[in-house]
């Protein structure tokens, strides 16, 4: 059986959110696994996944170096950051990461970068590398309420997710994406944000459909525009 590893990131803290999704869903994931395959044909029988999760500061200058510390001890084929959108009303896949730090809000450390670049050298932007169309596909099997979103804005969140595809540019074959939870609710209400149980689910569904593809990509899986 082919084994394939998995590295989800999630933000550790965010101020006045008592439970956040970016660190529950990961923890779920990692300790439920990923249920069973569809069928003997499904790519998912024919695989052991394994789940390694870590917890990412709000920070700008330790972000990413603490997400590469575990890419660099576990080589990962698969590595899917998350965070939270106080703003979202369902799932939101990221579809681009672009080469700008611009906040009037200070990270953990509190720093405000201005009209920064990322990566000086850099390109202008990376698209996401996860099926996007397949994610939604199931999203939409299991009720859950999601949308595609066109960046991951310029704060923390973006700059980790550019920060991952520059790496995964540089690899033979590792796919990264970056998704963004809305807060947890306490009903079904999209007004409410999501139930905890709801963005387990959506997590797990991410997981899946990336391993799928990454065990036979297709271009019908793919969803950026």
């Amino acid at each position: 059986m082919r084994e394939l590893n998995v590295v989800i990131s999630g933000f550790d803290h965010y101020d006045g959110v008592d439970v956040n999704p970016a660190i529950e869903v990961p923890k779920a994931i990692a300790e439920q696994g990923l249920g069973p395959a569809s069928g003997p044909d499904d790519p998912l029988d024919q695989v052991e996944v394994t789940i390694h999760v870590v917890s990412i500061p709000v920070s700008f200058a330790k972000a990413w170096p603490t997400l590469k510390e575990t890419i660099e001890a576990t080589r990962p084929d698969i590595v899917i950051a998350t965070g939270l959108k106080h703003s979202a009303r369902g799932v939101m896949l990221e579809r681009c990461a672009t080469n700008l730090m611009d906040t009037a809000k200070p990270d953990a450390d509190n720093v405000t970068p201005r009209r920064e670049p990322i990566d000086p050298d850099g390109p202008a932007a990376y698209w996401t590398r996860l099926p996007l169309r397949s994610i939604l596909n199931d999203f939409a099997d299991d009720s859950i309420p999601a949308t595609l979103s066109s960046d991951a804005g310029t704060f923390v969140c973006n700059s980790l997710f550019y920060n991952l595809l520059n790496w995964t540019a540089t690899q033979e074959r590792v796919l990264g994406g970056f998704v963004s939870f809305p807060l947890v609710g306490l009903a079904h209400s999209s007004q409410n944000g999501l139930l905890l149980e709801q963005q387990i689910a959506a997590g797990r569904d991410v997981v899946r459909e990336a391993v799928r593809y990454y065990l036979k990509p297709s271009s019908s899986d793919i969803l950026i525009a």
